[in-house]
């Protein structure tokens, strides 16, 4: 089933999410629901709060960087583009362990902040562990754009958007569209669903 993904200014995305237990009801359903919602709105991941769930869980699917045009030069490396093809893996209890190398510069974008996009510094190469589907533990170090993916979800579960870590001067001139998002004042070409504080 797709559903709804939430936009800036819902206070569900500024929560630190908590950890589950393999118990969790729905789960398989929840990330079954939550896979078919990233393919239909053309996104690499999604984290259970872009869903409403303030849960620690999110998915990445690295396979739409491999995917080039014939006539277009490739943006990555021939080992990058066939690491990146067919990566796909839910991450359940994630914590990130290490960090490490050189911040790069990446011009990122968020099913939950529809149409904005924005130059994101983050550092190369990652080590996190986690549970998958099965809640079998992993440690794994990922690098170039699956880091990427994978700390800007990360910062999903933590309460953390990619606008908080791009320079103040450019948050200063996305700030109206942000606020415009928070009032509905958007095209997407998903289902989304806008913050309706209870009266």
């Amino acid at each position: 089933m797709i559903l709804p993904i939430v936009v800036y200014g819902d206070p569900v995305l500024r929560k630190k999410c908590v950890d589950i237990e393999k118990t969790h009801p729905n789960l398989d359903q929840i990330i079954k629901d939550m896979y078919e919602t990233m393919y239909d709105a053309n996104g690499v991941g999604i984290a259970a709060p872009q869903v409403g769930k303030p849960i620690r869980l999110f998915l990445v699917d690295a396979s739409p960087f491999a995917e080039v045009d014939e006539d277009e030069e490739p943006e990555y490396s021939e080992a990058e583009m066939k690491e990146m093809n067919g990566f796909k893996r839910t991450f359940i209890n994630a914590r990130i362990i290490e960090e490490v190398g050189e911040e790069w510069k990446f011009n990122e974008g968020c099913l939950s902040i529809p149409k904005i996009r924005e130059d994101v510094l983050r550092k190369p190469d990652v080590t996190i562990e986690y549970f998958d589907e099965n809640f079998k533990k992993h440690t794994e170090t990922f690098t170039g754009v699956i880091a990427r993916v994978i700390q800007h979800e990360y910062d999903h579960i933590e309460g953390i958007l990619f606008t908080d870590k791009i320079n103040p001067f450019k948050r200063k001139l996305i700030a109206g569209k942000l606020t415009d998002i928070s009032k509905g004042k958007f095209k997407a070409d998903y289902k989304t669903r806008v913050y309706q504080p209870k009266r």
